[in-house]
Protein backbone atom coordinates (compact mmCIF):
# COMPACT_ATOMS: atom_id res chain seq x y z
CA UNK A 1 0.00 0.00 0.00
CA UNK A 2 0.88 3.58 -0.73
CA UNK A 3 2.40 5.39 2.07
CA UNK A 4 -0.39 8.45 3.10
CA UNK A 5 2.55 11.03 3.96
CA UNK A 6 3.95 11.54 -0.14
CA UNK A 7 0.65 11.76 -1.22
CA UNK A 8 -0.12 14.91 1.39
CA UNK A 9 2.91 16.31 -0.06
CA UNK A 10 2.41 16.08 -3.29
CA UNK A 11 -0.64 17.29 -2.80
CA UNK A 12 -0.17 20.62 -0.96
CA UNK A 13 2.34 21.46 -3.89
CA UNK A 14 -0.34 20.79 -6.65
CA UNK A 15 -2.60 23.04 -4.39
CA UNK A 16 -0.26 25.74 -4.06
CA UNK A 17 0.93 25.52 -7.89
CA UNK A 18 -2.41 25.50 -9.03
CA UNK A 19 -3.91 28.66 -7.19
CA UNK A 20 -0.68 30.44 -6.53
CA UNK A 21 -1.41 30.95 -3.02
CA UNK A 22 0.37 29.05 0.15
CA UNK A 23 -0.74 25.71 1.27
CA UNK A 24 -0.19 24.33 4.82
CA UNK A 25 -0.91 21.08 5.97
CA UNK A 26 -2.94 20.88 8.48
CA UNK A 27 -2.23 24.57 9.92
CA UNK A 28 -1.61 27.72 8.35
CA UNK A 29 1.00 27.96 6.30
CA UNK A 30 4.39 29.42 6.62
CA UNK A 31 6.00 31.78 4.25
CA UNK A 32 10.04 33.00 4.44
CA UNK A 33 9.64 36.47 5.78
CA UNK A 34 12.23 39.02 6.51
CA UNK A 35 12.54 37.64 10.13
CA UNK A 36 12.46 33.91 9.32
CA UNK A 37 9.11 32.02 8.65
CA UNK A 38 5.78 34.13 9.17
CA UNK A 39 2.30 33.04 8.79
CA UNK A 40 0.66 33.43 5.45
CA UNK A 41 -1.17 36.14 4.49
CA UNK A 42 -4.79 35.79 3.17
CA UNK A 43 -6.09 33.80 0.90
CA UNK A 44 -4.23 30.27 1.53
CA UNK A 45 -5.84 27.15 1.85
CA UNK A 46 -5.23 24.51 4.32
CA UNK A 47 -5.26 20.47 3.58
CA UNK A 48 -6.40 18.63 6.33
CA UNK A 49 -6.53 14.60 6.29
CA UNK A 50 -9.52 12.76 6.52
CA UNK A 51 -10.61 8.75 7.07
CA UNK A 52 -9.46 6.57 4.15
CA UNK A 53 -10.68 3.64 2.33
CA UNK A 54 -8.80 0.75 0.55
CA UNK A 55 -9.13 -2.08 -1.98
CA UNK A 56 -7.78 -4.93 -3.40
CA UNK A 57 -5.66 -7.65 -1.25
CA UNK A 58 -5.12 -7.28 2.01
CA UNK A 59 -3.68 -4.22 4.08
CA UNK A 60 -0.05 -5.74 4.26
CA UNK A 61 0.22 -6.95 0.82
CA UNK A 62 2.40 -3.75 -0.66
CA UNK A 63 0.42 -4.39 -4.29
CA UNK A 64 -3.00 -2.71 -2.09
CA UNK A 65 -4.89 0.21 -3.85
CA UNK A 66 -5.49 3.28 -1.52
CA UNK A 67 -8.23 6.16 -1.80
CA UNK A 68 -6.54 9.02 0.71
CA UNK A 69 -9.16 11.75 1.29
CA UNK A 70 -8.58 15.46 2.03
CA UNK A 71 -10.65 18.29 3.04
CA UNK A 72 -8.91 21.90 1.50
CA UNK A 73 -10.27 24.69 3.01
CA UNK A 74 -10.18 27.92 1.33
CA UNK A 75 -9.47 30.92 3.77
CA UNK A 76 -9.58 34.51 2.97
CA UNK A 77 -10.93 37.92 4.12
CA UNK A 78 -14.11 37.99 1.44
CA UNK A 79 -16.38 35.53 -0.04
CA UNK A 80 -15.35 36.49 -3.53
CA UNK A 81 -11.71 35.78 -2.67
CA UNK A 82 -12.33 32.61 -1.54
CA UNK A 83 -14.47 31.19 -4.07
CA UNK A 84 -11.93 32.20 -6.63
CA UNK A 85 -9.57 30.55 -4.48
CA UNK A 86 -11.57 27.05 -4.54
CA UNK A 87 -12.67 27.48 -8.09
CA UNK A 88 -8.68 27.46 -8.66
CA UNK A 89 -8.37 24.35 -6.42
CA UNK A 90 -10.80 22.65 -8.36
CA UNK A 91 -9.40 23.18 -11.23
CA UNK A 92 -6.22 22.43 -10.53
CA UNK A 93 -6.96 18.95 -8.56
CA UNK A 94 -9.85 17.68 -10.63
CA UNK A 95 -9.55 19.92 -13.96
CA UNK A 96 -9.20 17.91 -17.45
CA UNK A 97 -7.84 19.33 -20.47
CA UNK A 98 -8.18 17.16 -23.57
CA UNK A 99 -8.89 14.71 -21.64
CA UNK A 100 -5.95 14.62 -19.53
CA UNK A 101 -5.45 15.97 -15.92
CA UNK A 102 -5.03 19.67 -16.26
CA UNK A 103 -2.12 19.40 -13.16
CA UNK A 104 0.16 16.56 -12.78
CA UNK A 105 0.42 15.08 -9.21
CA UNK A 106 3.41 12.68 -9.19
CA UNK A 107 3.87 10.72 -5.85
CA UNK A 108 7.36 8.56 -5.38
CA UNK A 109 6.76 4.76 -6.00
CA UNK A 110 2.93 5.16 -6.87
CA UNK A 111 0.71 5.93 -9.51
CA UNK A 112 -2.56 8.12 -9.14
CA UNK A 113 -5.64 5.95 -10.37
CA UNK A 114 -8.32 8.57 -9.82
CA UNK A 115 -9.17 11.67 -8.37
CA UNK A 116 -12.57 12.72 -7.11
CA UNK A 117 -14.23 15.74 -5.91
CA UNK A 118 -16.57 14.37 -3.32
CA UNK A 119 -17.71 17.53 -1.34
CA UNK A 120 -17.73 21.29 -2.42
CA UNK A 121 -19.15 24.15 -0.44
CA UNK A 122 -21.21 25.44 -3.94
CA UNK A 123 -20.59 28.96 -2.76
CA UNK A 124 -21.49 28.63 0.70
CA UNK A 125 -18.61 30.64 2.09
CA UNK A 126 -18.39 30.12 6.26
CA UNK A 127 -17.97 33.69 8.11
CA UNK A 128 -16.61 33.56 11.66
CA UNK A 129 -18.17 35.18 14.19
CA UNK A 130 -15.62 38.21 14.04
CA UNK A 131 -16.57 38.05 10.66
CA UNK A 132 -12.68 38.65 9.52
CA UNK A 133 -12.21 34.93 8.16
CA UNK A 134 -14.22 33.48 5.27
CA UNK A 135 -13.89 29.77 4.79
CA UNK A 136 -14.72 27.67 1.67
CA UNK A 137 -14.18 23.93 1.89
CA UNK A 138 -13.68 21.10 -0.70
CA UNK A 139 -13.53 17.37 -0.25
CA UNK A 140 -11.19 15.31 -2.41
CA UNK A 141 -9.99 12.31 -2.88
CA UNK A 142 -7.01 10.46 -4.21
CA UNK A 143 -7.04 7.06 -5.49
CA UNK A 144 -3.07 5.52 -6.21
CA UNK A 145 -1.52 2.26 -6.49
CA UNK A 146 1.79 1.09 -6.33
CA UNK A 147 4.43 1.79 -9.32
Amino acid sequence: MTARLPVTRALAALVEKATGRPCGIGELPRVEGKSGWEPASSPYTVLDSLPAEFGGPPLWDWHADAAWSYQITSVGERGDQVEWLADRVRSGVVGRTDGRWAHNLPIPEARVIDRELTYDAGGEASVSAAGAIVSYVQRVTITVTPA
